[in-house]
């Protein structure tokens, strides 16, 4: 059986050569704009990338997450899932290892994160913070 570690590591290597990299994804830290286990999403490497991009990046702890970006000051980025309620992440710059720009729905059908309205609905799931424990609560009964 081939391990975690080495299909990430390989992943990452493909990005690194500039090779756009169709990566499942697992968990919910990403609702409801990407579905875990349900939803893929397409790994690309990141030329630039600044506040409200996703992201794939090795974070403080050492492990690797698919959030997006909060802020990034001085070198230091911060993350945060969409689906999370609090918790954040931080890393470096260089510790950014690929943007996500597509998600892939288990259909195929491909969808673009860079979209106006879509990076308007990701500021405005941001503004809505405080209610984000609700309205995933409303989420879940609802669609999963």
């Amino acid at each position: 059986m081939i391990s975690d570690d080495f299909i990430m590591s390989e992943a990452i290597r493909l990005v690194d050569e500039g090779v756009a990299v169709t990566f499942p994804v697992k968990g919910i830290s990403m609702l409801p704009f990407i579905v875990g286990g349900v939803e893929s999403v397409i790994l690309e490497k990141p030329v630039s990338f600044k506040r409200g991009d996703v992201v794939l990046a090795k974070v403080e702890k050492g492990s690797y997450v698919i959030h997006r970006i909060v802020s990034v000051n001085d070198g230091r980025v911060t993350l945060m899932g969409d689906g999370n309620l609090a918790m954040r992440e931080h890393c470096t710059v260089d510790d950014v290892r690929a943007k996500i720009v597509y998600v892939v729905s288990a259909k195929g059908k491909k969808r673009s994160l860079e979209a106006p309205w879509r990076r308007f609905a990701a500021k405005l799931w941001y503004i809505l913070l405080p209610f984000r424990r609700y309205l995933l609560w409303i989420y879940r009964k609802v669609k999963l």
